[in-house]
């Protein structure tokens, strides 16, 4: 029920605000020369120089995944690999949207709606709606399953929680977030794309309890902008073996020419310049997607601090990643607008703004 609290003969505003994040990952951490010796181990003739060498210079140093090392060995049994991301992911899940309900004194029965994002597997019925009877939610609690973002997840996701706040000012919406990206790994493809994959990208999840009331961030103009004929850029082929990844090469170039335009015309209408941001929240998707963001945000003197950080300590866990990097950059409880952006399949770019 809309609430009715006037200011000056008016409707007030409710805008949702983040009450708070809690983030999460797999007990299994590795370095990235231990994934890199360990491909090299594994292959006949191990890696030659020139890819041995791209491990050194993707930005990340350590990262954590679902399973053993050993258990990516061999041709990957989608069905295997599905039931644990079913398993494993909705016990992340579940230990952070713990953590993130502790934070606030909130019970999961007081919870109105969870938006769960993730496209690294398939659940029918959706790994929320399984959460219910475990945790103790209500059966009557609204599941919103998103599926297809991938890295834009942890934007476009904040949006449709944030929307489902503005529509019933009284919901408390809970948003999950869960990427095991290391499930698509493909042992003994040495194609350009999946040495990439396997340099960057990594498993985590993220927790974001959303409501009307409180003082916490407010999500202010949200947006997102899909490029036509785009789709080579980054998604999912579907074969016999699974989920398989489509990444281009020219997305840092992509960011230069056509993300940064984009970026202009939101802020633009979102009442702002960059010269009124401090350190934004990007989403990390690899080091030359960042050095070509930083010469987008050329105002700031520390660059993009906290996204980089949170890439060489955790790589690219798409749809979470940018929560991480969130929840950094509120931990320094600075004022002012506060930009997300993150790029995606589609190929989409999503951008919003918090007002801390």
């Amino acid at each position: 029920m809309l609430a009715k609290a006037q200011t000056r003969g008016h409707l007030k505003p409710m805008f949702p605000r983040i009450q708070t994040i809690a983030t999460a990952v797999p007990p299994i951490a590795i370095t990235q020369h231990q994934v890199r010796d360990f491909v090299a181990s594994a292959l006949p003739a191990g890696l030659p120089p020139r890819i041995a060498a791209i491990y050194d210079t993707t930005g990340v140093n350590r990262r954590a995944i679902v399973q053993e090392p050993q258990a990516y060995l061999g041709t990957p049994d989608f069905g295997e690999r599905n039931a644990l991301y079913l398993a494993a992911g909705q016990q992340l899940l579940e230990d952070v949207a713990s953590a993130a309900l502790a934070k606030v004194g909130l019970e999961p029965a007081q919870i109105d709606a969870i938006v769960c994002v993730s496209s690294t597997g398939i659940a029918t019925p959706s790994i929320a709606s399984q959460m219910l009877s475990p945790m103790g939610f209500r059966a009557d609690v609204m599941c919103v399953p998103l599926f297809g973002y991938g890295c834009a997840g942890g934007v476009l996701g904040l949006q449709v929680a944030g929307d489902l706040v503005r529509a019933d000012p009284e919901r408390r919406v809970l948003l999950l977030t869960m990427e095991l990206c290391s499930l698509a790994f493909r042992f003994g493809d040495l194609t350009k794309k999946a040495i990439i994959a396997s340099t960057l990208f990594a498993d985590g999840a993220s927790a974001v309890v959303l409501t009307a009331e409180g003082d916490g961030p407010a999500l202010g103009h949200f947006a997102q902008h899909t490029w036509g004929d785009s789709r080579a850029m980054m998604g999912w082929d579907v074969d016999t073996l699974g989920l398989g990844l489509i990444l281009s090469r020219d997305l840092p170039a992509f960011v230069a020419s056509e993300f940064a335009p984009v970026v202009d015309t939101f802020l633009d209408k979102a009442g702002l310049t960059k010269a009124d941001l401090t350190e934004p929240a990007c989403h990390p998707g690899g080091r030359k997607v960042i050095d070509a963001l930083e010469a987008y945000f050329d105002h700031l003197p520390d660059g993009l601090a906290a996204t980089r950080d949170v890439l060489a300590d955790h790589g690219n866990m798409s749809s979470p990643t940018v929560h991480f990097v969130l929840e950094r950059i509120l931990a320094k409880d600075e004022s002012g607008p506060l930009l997300l952006t993150a790029l995606g399949p589609g190929f989409t770019g999503a951008m919003g703004v918090l007002h801390r």
